[in-house]
């Protein structure tokens, strides 16, 4: 079947790419069949993609897979992309005009009796919250295949120590594995972007090698180490306010960090105080992380 290049087809449409939203559409069919290709997906997985757009990623997902729902939070694409889909006889595709932040990706899970794949090009602007996200509800992903603008797939794929290293490596590290699947030129898209992009495949661990006993603290601990990044971990968990969940469910203490218990809790978790949060391993941080929690309970 002949391409139309997204070009084409959104002049033919009288529409424009929104840049705010980070619209950038793949240019080659061969480029999202090869993404697609390498990213091993079983016959029977349930795909979510998060920003369907023209349907180049959608129309591959749908000829390898069982069912795709193709997220589009632009209404004024919808219509254009079940027009695609109808020409191209994906009849196993459900398009939603939704975010991806609001989905239901549990119901969803539920709805199918089986973990997601949640599959896209993700705008740079919302990348770190959709990953969040997905780490909350990884019970109902079983994976994730993303592409991301080089900066921010080095920042998910950055090991301690770097500058890169930071919030969101930690909590992926956490709870999943990453690699990568493919380097994407900026050229391969429309309108061009100003960098590159990378695909990561990201599996997600049920059985941690390190669970924390409270993971909600462990995620707070996280947060406050890397939010003053550039002080020393006494002084950056200084004055933070963390809620740690008592015995009862319903019941949380908070705790409000002074220097000295700062201190006195990193060092009964084996780390200098003067060490920075980008220098800790994921190890350390549960180390920590329950000790906080031992202090209080």
């Amino acid at each position: 079947m002949a391409h139309t290049s997204p070009q084409t087809l959104l002049a033919a449409w009288n529409l424009r790419p929104i840049k705010q939203r980070g619209q950038n559409f793949l240019k080659e069919p061969s480029t999202a069949e090869m993404i697609v290709s390498r990213s091993a997906l079983a016959e029977d997985a349930i795909v979510l993609e998060i920003g369907a757009g023209l349907g180049a990623l959608t129309i591959p997902l749908a000829q390898r897979v069982r069912k795709v729902y193709a997220l589009e939070k632009d209404s004024r694409l919808v219509k254009l992309l079940k027009t695609e889909l109808l020409v191209h006889q994906c009849n196993n595709v459900v398009v939603l005009c939704d975010d991806i932040l609001k989905v239901g990706i549990d119901l969803l899970a539920a709805e199918n009796k089986c973990p997601l794949v949640i599959c896209g090009n993700l705008p740079y602007n919302i990348s770190s919250q959709i990953l969040v996200r997905l780490i909350y509800n990884r019970q109902s992903v079983d994976r994730a295949i993303l592409m991301f603008q080089a900066e921010m797939a080095r920042r998910i794929t950055a090991q301690p120590g770097s500058k890169t290293y930071g919030r969101l490596t930690v909590m992926l590290r956490y709870c999943a594995d990453t690699a990568v699947v493919a380097n994407i030129k900026a050229r391969m898209f429309y309108p061009k972007p100003r960098v590159d992009s990378q695909v990561l495949a990201i599996n997600f661990h049920h059985d941690l090698q390190y669970p924390a006993r409270d993971e909600a603290l462990l995620f707070q601990i996280i947060k406050a180490a890397f939010g003053k990044r550039r002080k020393t971990l006494k002084n950056a968990l200084s004055g933070s306010q963390l809620r740690i969940a008592l015995n009862n469910v319903f019941a949380e203490e908070c705790l409000q960090l002074d220097a000295t218990t700062a201190q006195h809790l990193l060092e009964q978790a084996g780390i200098d105080p003067q060490r920075r949060a980008e220098t800790l391993s994921v190890k350390e941080f549960v180390k920590l992380s329950d000790c906080v929690e031992a202090h209080v309970i």
